[in-house]
């Protein structure tokens, strides 16, 4: 019974979201104003409709509907609650409607905030995303419905949710990462509405920069939190893989971050507005394409659904009529959306167009590293593999080159900046940049490249602390009352910056100054690595709620005293049959100690992997630093204020 009505939730919500597409498109062409008003209502009606479905598939994971397909195939009686939970997006069918749910929430959040924009232009931002929420919610009904029954044959039991999926990373990681994605439908149709009402001025910019923050946060800190799971749970030590999907969810990020930068750009000088309006449309499309890819079957991943290939057709169709028809509209109001204002060289402007300019180039890089494989095999030329040795050396000195103008443009003023005020600066920065990194590289004997990225770390802080300082020391008023007059978006762009520094020292560290042996280990054995001797206690066997578990048992010591215990597991999943490894991490500030078992060699040894890594954390560390830099912009108080035309 609950099923059905789920089921007939989402048919209604369909209906909603067609409605929403139409009736205030209708209503500003016609000028009539109840029908704009319709927006919101139904905004908020088509919600409610998929919070329902969502509400009853988590009942029937939570209380075992094993006569419900999805959930049979992907829980189990004795899957723990939260897991339980969490399997609802653990397959196709629940991460689309998690997905639809998401986007409905995106638009309920506008909808929230409708009054603070001029009367005609929130109900057709609305109907641009109603116009998405058809696609999708069509996807779910008519290929990836998740109320689909398995009567009158129900099975006594599921088949589980995939072991590797069975980690508290896994539950918080999708949501996040989908807030990410889906956000930037907001952006988006944002730019489509622009398109629309032809008010492309520096408004629209203003309106969407907030929404654009917001989703560039989330989408940070999911990939983040991808990044962090499969260091810990994968077993491999390492924290990206540049896997086809990590990629799919990189490049949106990166077009985002491109986004974020043009349209400060369009609000405050009224530039760059055809180059934001296609960046909006640009960087939704790869959010798409990170869906196909995940969805169509084409890419063997960790990640990835295998899903029915007619699936995938259908998000390609719905990629092309969403993409194809913004970029029609586009190309109509092409004449509109040129910019007139000019700027110098020196300007800010310039320097956040040169950084627009290596975003995209990186965007292309790995975008070309990713498809490229996929469509030679596709014409039928064979299989070639890209991997890590191309990503690496494309895009490492791209990216040092981007941080490098990255802290130059906060420095230089808008229109024009004396060239002999940023000389100063920059060469002062540079040359305690290099002096510090040389002194690091020096002293721990780190290579070209490692000193190279420090260095440009450290003029990254520094030019960043002097465009800081030099605000806050300006007039009489103090230090400290200047640094809170600041803006919330300042602050939040030097945190986002730092943060990217950060990640960058952790990942210089933890390549060059990391220890990892592989060795063959019994109870008893000792090894040291790194200054730290790990000593092989003990085996046992473990039973857990639906897994049996071969469980070690290691002491680490420093200068004789024993600081950390950690035991790795080899998780054994009898309804799936699957061996699923579990590391065990010693976290720390500067270091982790990372064990990881393998396989059994014979009666008592065992493969072991032991790594040392130093400053992994600091990884994380900037992403999280990055995402609140995201969100302090987002918040920023002027955008609470009735927007003007």
């Amino acid at each position: 019974m609950f099923p059905e009505i789920g089921q007939f939730s989402l048919i209604l919500s369909l209906f909603f979201a067609l409605s929403l597409a139409l009736v205030p498109l209708i209503g500003y062409w016609k000028s009539n104003k109840l029908l704009l008003e319709a927006a919101r209502p139904l905004t908020f009606i088509m919600s409610a409709l998929v919070l329902l479905s969502f509400v009853i598939l988590s009942l029937s994971f939570l209380s075992d509907d094993f006569s419900v397909l999805y959930v049979a195939q992907n829980s189990n009686s004795q899957l723990p609650i939260w897991y339980k939970f969490s399997a609802l997006w653990g397959g196709h069918e629940g991460s689309l409607l998690l997905w639809v749910l998401i986007l409905s929430g995106w638009c309920s959040a506008v909808a929230l905030k409708i009054k603070t924009l001029p009367e005609a232009v929130g109900p057709v931002v609305l109907s641009v995303l109603g116009v998405v929420s058809v696609g999708f919610l069509s996807f779910l009904l008519f290929t990836s419905s998740p109320f689909a029954r398995l009567l009158p044959d129900v099975p006594l039991d599921g088949g589980d949710l995939n072991p590797l999926l069975q980690d508290f990373g896994l539950i918080v990681h999708p949501p996040v990462l989908y807030m990410g994605y889906v956000g930037f439908s907001v952006a988006f149709a944002f730019a489509v509405s622009a398109l629309i009402t032809g008010n492309l001025n520096a408004s629209w910019a203003r309106w969407a920069r907030p929404w654009t923050a917001a989703s560039w946060a989330f989408l940070t800190l999911g990939i983040t939190l991808g990044s962090w799971w499969a260091y810990y749970e994968l077993g491999w030590g390492g924290w990206w893989f540049w896997d086809p999907v990590e990629n799919a969810s990189f490049m949106p990020w990166l077009a985002g971050t491109a986004l974020l930068h043009s349209l400060a750009v369009t609000e405050k000088r009224g530039v760059f507005k055809s180059w934001t309006v296609l960046l909006a449309i640009f960087t939704f499309s790869l959010s798409l394409l990170g869906a196909f890819l995940v969805r169509s079957g084409v890419l063997t991943s960790v990640h990835s659904f295998a899903a029915d290939p007619t699936r995938g057709i259908f998000i390609l169709i719905l990629l092309l009529v969403l993409v194809g028809g913004s970029l029609l509209l586009y190309a109509i109001r092409a004449v509109e959306v040129r910019s007139t204002v000019s700027f110098g060289v020196t300007g800010r402007e310039a320097w956040l167009l040169l950084n627009n300019i290596l975003l995209t180039v990186l965007t292309f890089t790995v975008l070309l590293g990713t498809l490229y494989p996929l469509v030679f095999d596709a014409l039928g030329l064979g299989k070639i593999s890209v991997g890590a040795p191309y990503f690496n050396s494309v895009f490492t000195p791209i990216a040092l080159l981007l941080m490098v103008f990255m802290a130059v443009g906060p420095l230089s003023k808008w229109h024009h900046t004396k060239f002999s005020v940023l000389f100063k600066v920059c060469s002062v920065a540079a040359l305690g940049a290099t002096l510090l990194a040389g002194l690091v590289a020096y002293f721990y004997e780190f290579g070209f490249i490692a000193g190279l990225s420090l260095a440009v770390a450290f003029w990254v802080v520094f030019l960043s602390f002097s465009d800081w300082f030099e605000k806050v020391s300006a007039g009489t008023k103090g230090i400290i009352p200047r640094a809170r007059q600041l803006p919330r978006n300042y602050y939040g762009m030097l945190l986002a910056h730092l943060g990217m520094v950060v990640t960058l020292v952790g990942i210089v560290l933890v390549s060059v100054n990391s220890d990892e042996s592989m060795l063959r280990l019994s109870p008893g054995d000792k090894v040291t690595i790194a200054g730290y001797e790990f000593r092989f206690d003990q085996m046992e066997q473990v039973k857990g709620p639906n897994y049996v578990s071969s469980k070690g048992q290691f002491t680490a010591y420093k200068a004789g005293k024993a600081v950390a215990v950690l035991h790795p597991e080899k998780r054994f999943f009898s309804t799936r049959q699957q061996v699923m490894t579990e590391a065990a991490l010693d976290a720390g500030f500067t270091r982790d100690l990372y064990v990881s078992m393998g396989e059994r060699l014979d009666d008592s040894a065992w493969s072991i992997r032991i790594y040392v890594k130093s400053f992994v954390r600091w990884i994380w560390l900037g992403g999280l630093m990055m995402m609140a830099g995201g969100l302090l912009a987002a918040l920023d108080k002027r955008y609470r204020k009735r927007a003007g035309v």
